[in-house]
């Protein structure tokens, strides 16, 4: 497993970080166990979660993810780079949501009990929130800086030029600014091309793209005329969170283009998901893939596109399902 460097910092972290939105609700404990042991055991050192998850919870689920994994890391915090967020409602009042300054620093402080360690690597925030001024986020997180709580800091989900204008609030005011950012990106949705990437190269952010197999959706297993199985990302969750993921991917474009990628690399005797794995590490500016598994076995089968270097006219067929086949328009939904 090779490391990279987060952006401009010093931090070093593995190209390959695990996802942890299962863990709690469509992975128990002994499960989400076993993954975190396989991925420490193949070298990744890099976790990511959130107070929010476990995705397709409710306020009765908030933070049990962030609880498994604290379990799990006693004794070995210094050996993981350990991110997570805020920003999600953690109960029913006014104050219990968003980024204002009652939120961000109730929020970390139960992260911590959660996680059950002093501090956090990288606090990210999970969604703007554009009812608060820049300002108030950014001076709250810069005190957590401060206080040593948190290490390194990072956004997920803002577009281009949010992130800019956070990095000119930081740079204005001697503020701690985010080193990371965390958006969508796969072959299926590569909008942060236009400006988000070009823009974190230029102020040397780290960038750690989510659903670099678009949730499951890049493995093949899914088919336009069949429903999807209840144990998988797209049959387990339900509700809103469901039809986020139905929105960004069910379409008939989207089942062309894995139907095409599947048939190209089945020839060549590639898994589609370590090439779709692949393909994202090898993008400029890439620090790091987040992968998710619903069991151990599921995520051996993901680590070895760290091994696979795509040659040109693989790097064809992948640009060619976004840049040639019919795709439809993004939603403009962000959630996940």
């Amino acid at each position: 497993m090779k490391t990279k460097q987060m952006g401009r910092t010093g931090l070093k972290v593995s190209e390959i970080c695990l996802g942890t939105m299962t863990f709690g609700l469509q992975c128990d404990e002994p499960a989400s166990v076993a993954i975190m042991d396989t991925a420490a055991e193949r070298g990744v050192d890099f976790f990511d979660t959130s107070d929010a998850y476990p995705i397709g919870g409710n306020l009765s689920t908030v933070g049990r993810t962030e609880e498994i994994i604290g379990r799990w890391l006693k004794g070995r915090h210094d050996k993981i780079v350990l991110a997570t967020k805020c920003f999600a409602a953690t109960g029913a009042a006014p104050n219990q949501t968003g980024l204002s300054r009652k939120h961000i620093c109730e929020a970390v402080e139960a992260s911590l009990r959660r996680l059950q360690t002093d501090y956090i690597d990288l606090y990210q925030t999970h969604f703007p929130d554009s009812s608060v001024p820049i300002e108030e986020t950014a001076r709250a997180l810069d005190d957590l800086v401060h206080q040593g709580k948190v290490r390194y800091l990072g956004c997920s989900n803002y577009p281009a030029w949010m992130v800019a204008n956070a990095l000119w609030t930081a740079d204005k005011h001697g503020l701690a600014r985010f080193d990371c950012v965390q958006p969508r990106y796969n072959l299926l949705y590569r909008e942060i091309e236009h400006e988000l990437l070009p823009l974190c190269r230029f102020h040397g952010v780290g960038v750690i793209p989510y659903n670099p197999i678009a949730g499951g959706f890049l493995s093949g297993k899914y088919k336009s005329d069949a429903p999807p199985l209840a144990d998988t990302r797209f049959g387990f969750l339900s509700g809103r969170t469901r039809n986020i993921y139905h929105g960004r991917y069910w379409h008939d474009a989207q089942f062309t283009a894995v139907s095409h990628l599947q048939e190209f690399f089945t020839r060549r005797n590639r898994s589609l998901v370590q090439a779709a794995i692949s393909w994202v590490l090898a993008q400029p500016g890439i620090t790091s893939a987040i992968v998710g598994a619903s069991s151990a076995e599921q995520l051996r089968q993901s680590l070895p596109a760290t091994e696979v270097t795509l040659d040109t006219e693989e790097m064809e067929a992948c640009n060619d399902v976004w840049f040639e086949l019919p795709r439809l328009r993004d939603p403009s939904v962000a959630l996940r």
